[in-house]
């Protein structure tokens, strides 16, 4: 097996969640799929198992943080400013909160933070490292 990541999420309401994370470009894996948890694929090294809290105790005695806490922000490269406010504008009407930090203009780099029905923070952020002053040529 080649070197991936499976990040874990304890989730409130699984179908909501999978939806959400659907409308945001996310495949489900029914192969990893049930009623007590949903694999979401993002690339081939990238997969989000989305676990009701039942689930997520099964692993773990340690408390599910509440939805206004923050220990972990997870960003995926996207391929461009537009994605990244396509995939805001789909995480709010799927239930997500958008730009729950300021919104990050750098001119060579963009991002916008949001979160998950669960309060989850993803920030999807466009990078072109060739407009950054300080690269060498």
């Amino acid at each position: 097996m080649s070197r991936s990541i499976f990040i874990s999420l304890p989730v409130a309401d699984l179908p909501a969640s999978m939806a959400f994370y659907e409308a945001l470009g996310f495949t489900n894996n029914p192969q990893f799929t049930d009623a007590t948890a949903a694999c979401m694929v993002w690339s081939d090294a990238i997969h989000v198992m989305l676990l009701t809290h039942a689930k997520w105790r099964t692993f773990t005695d340690r408390p599910i943080c509440p939805p206004t806490s923050s220990e972990v922000s997870l960003a995926l490269a996207l391929d461009n400013k537009e994605a990244v406010d396509a995939m805001v504008e789909a995480a709010a009407a799927r239930g997500g909160t958008v730009d729950v930090n300021p919104v990050q203009d750098l001119g060579f780099m963009y991002g916008r933070d949001l979160t998950d029905p669960d309060g989850h923070v993803w920030g999807p952020f466009w990078m072109d490292m060739s407009k950054k002053a300080d690269v060498a040529a």
